[in-house]
């Protein structure tokens, strides 16, 4: 997504708790930059306030520059789809399809595609807070625009510098949740898989319901 993909480094020994921060993050950008596919297992919570919150999963496919496959397994057959300028949600419970821009698309998913070449931790936010989590580092971020379509963005990385958890908060206190497993870095990706095709009888609309 737009604007996305960065922590500015407020080099405060308090707010690590021991942690170095700056070298965990450029080894974080590093891994992800670097690599040209991903394929990963995802869990996806989207709650808001107000609301019953609801979970869904299946695995994510991305491709240098700016394809990604969400394929869900639950709910089954649901897909989210960037060809890296058009985005496709397609939902199997009404037969509808959405489609949008990708520069107009303020969808939470579309940010996840900073994992391939966008990670950039020294441009976009201003102030983040970091401690240990375990065996992990847990990070908490402000964006640096207002313009932003969150508020805060937290992350926990893992030794070996995956990106395991993450949690956007939207500009309407809406939040939506991933937690990662199985990655596997440049996997070969089928261009066939960033494509979509309509599944017969399904209505195409341009934008997002407000559901969505």
């Amino acid at each position: 997504m737009r604007r996305w993909a960065a922590l500015l480094c407020l080099a405060m020994p308090a707010l690590g708790a021991g942690v170095d921060t700056t070298a965990l993050l450029n080894a974080v950008q590093d891994r992800y930059n670097h690599a040209r596919t991903l394929e990963v297992l995802f869990q996806q919570t989207y709650s808001m306030r107000g609301r019953v919150s609801r979970t869904e999963s299946g695995e994510l496919f991305l491709r240098k520059p700016g394809r990604m496959r969400w394929q869900y397994s639950s709910p089954k057959g649901k897909l989210f789809i960037s060809d890296s300028k058009e985005v496709y949600l397609y939902t199997p419970s009404s037969n509808t399809v959405q489609k949008m821009k990708v520069r107009e698309s303020e969808d939470m998913r579309t940010p996840l595609a900073f994992l391939l070449g966008r990670l950039d931790f020294f441009k976009d936010f201003k102030r983040f807070l970091s401690e240990p989590d375990n065996s992990d580092v847990r990070i908490i971020a402000d964006p640096k625009s207002d313009q932003a379509p969150y508020t805060e963005v937290e992350f926990v990385v893992t030794p070996s510098h995956e990106i395991r958890y993450l949690r956007i908060t939207g500009q309407d206190q809406s939040v939506m949740e991933f937690r990662f497993s199985n990655e596997k870095l440049n996997p070969p990706l089928a261009e066939s898989l960033f494509r979509f095709v309509p599944p017969p009888g399904a209505e195409v609309v341009e934008g997002v319901s407000e559901e969505e």
